[in-house]
């Protein structure tokens, strides 16, 4: 038995190298499809680029995105890198706009 344990080992590395990446693969797909499922004209998304915007209109393959009033851009609905959130919505990570000094800077009103 001990002639064929280093056999086993191996094809135990070679199964996890196969089913490992497999499984990953699969998660990033059922998250990507709940990503295309969760848009609507409205959200506010940033695409694969950096550049942020809201949903104007949904195609089957397309999405057209408006980053400034007038402004619409198409692109295909797998550049869409993640729905945003409104900063200063409650429960989301970025600052809180609406406590002086929360982002580190001088309070609106001008007192130091």
């Amino acid at each position: 038995m001990e002639q064929f344990f280093p056999i086993i080992i191996l094809a135990l590395l070679a199964i996890m190298l196969f089913v490992l990446p497999a499984r990953q693969r699969k998660r990033m797909q059922a998250q990507a499809q709940a990503l295309q499922e969760a848009l609507n004209v409205g959200t506010p998304v940033m695409m694969a680029g950096g550049l942020h915007g809201t949903v104007a209109a949904l195609g089957e393959t397309t999405v057209d995105v408006q980053i400034a009033p007038g402004v619409v851009v198409t692109y295909a609905r797998q550049a869409v890198l993640e729905i945003r959130t409104p900063a200063g919505t409650p429960g989301t990570d970025g600052p809180d706009t609406g406590t002086p000094g929360a982002s580190g800077g001088r309070p609106a009103d001008g007192t130091v």
